[in-house]
């Protein structure tokens, strides 16, 4: 069995690797804690490196994006080959694509990129030099995932399950947007099987079926014990509302859907938990949290 290291300590997914993954020889540590010049690699066989500044809604300057998603997680590779690691494995992200209206064909992991904000600029230009490490005895793996959901999430789908449970009435009826989600165990089973595989390449990374955010919404409210009246937006405040909140307004009106036949068809793997059963599991872990 592999030893593997996960750069990023207490991370929601390095908690969740933890937590499921069939891999039990698993270590993490924070680079808060040490530089990467300081780490023992020699111990390990694989880096899982999860250290990032994620995407934010707040302004962060780009130097901060790059110098924490990039140059800290090249400096970890660069010491983890020099250390004699077998493996680097990056999550990375779908928001290295791009904005998803420039492309009128659904995208691959063949795609090319066109990063359109600092989060998805420091997180391929990472992807690029990390391939460039790469050789026969230093296999870099790169993961990419859309919004990933499942107990302790935070960020933007805990909001949204917080605006569900305390408004009954909502404006997201008839939204006919598809978008891709993952719910964590799935992605943990796709690191368990590009780990045994000891994979190389771009993994798109996902649940099997894209949701419109009428049919997420709908989930929610379904396991959260209501039935939820929607209606339609008028087009004025979703004008407005574009304007003002572009980034929130695509995330519920735009569509984002990949296709990753050919990560599934190279790993020969495909996500055990619909996405139905993962925000049931997800909404299930909110209402105990909430009881507690």
């Amino acid at each position: 069995m592999p030893k593997i290291l996960i750069i990023g300590a207490n991370s929601f997914v390095g908690t969740n690797f933890l937590k499921f993954s069939k891999f039990r020889n698993i270590e993490e540590i924070s680079l808060y804690d040490i530089s990467p010049e300081n780490i023992d690699f020699s111990k390990f066989d694989v880096v899982l490196h999860l250290a990032a500044i994620v995407h934010q809604t707040r302004k962060i300057p780009e130097s901060d994006y790059m110098k924490i998603n990039r140059d800290l997680c090249l400096k970890v590779a660069e010491n983890a080959k020099r250390g004699g690691i077998n493996q680097f494995i990056f999550l990375s992200s779908l928001k290295v694509y791009g904005d998803s209206k420039l492309s009128s064909e659904m995208r691959n992991e063949e795609s090319e990129c066109f990063p359109d904000d600092s989060y998805g600029r420091s997180k391929y230009e990472a992807e690029v030099n990390l391939r460039k490490l790469e050789d026969a005895d230093f296999v870099v793996s790169i993961i990419r995932p859309p919004l990933i959901y499942g107990e302790g999430v935070k960020a933007n789908m805990l909001s949204l399950i917080k605006l569900v449970d305390k408004f009954p009435i909502l404006p997201f009826d008839a939204i006919q947007n598809k978008r891709n989600y993952l719910y964590i165990e799935n992605l943990i089973g796709y690191i368990d099987r590009i780990i045994d595989r000891k994979a190389s390449g771009i993994f798109i990374v996902k649940d099997k079926n894209a949701l419109s955010t009428t049919e997420l919404v709908n989930y929610l409210s379904k396991y959260l014990g209501y039935k939820l009246i929607l209606f339609r937006m008028p087009r004025l405040f979703k004008n407005i509302g574009t304007w003002l909140f572009p980034s929130a307004f695509d995330r519920l009106f735009g569509s984002s859907e990949f296709d990753n036949s050919k990560t599934n068809l190279q790993l020969e793997y495909k996500p055990p938990i619909s996405t139905e059963d993962g925000i049931r599991n997800l909404v299930m872990s909110y209402r105990n949290t909430k009881k507690s």
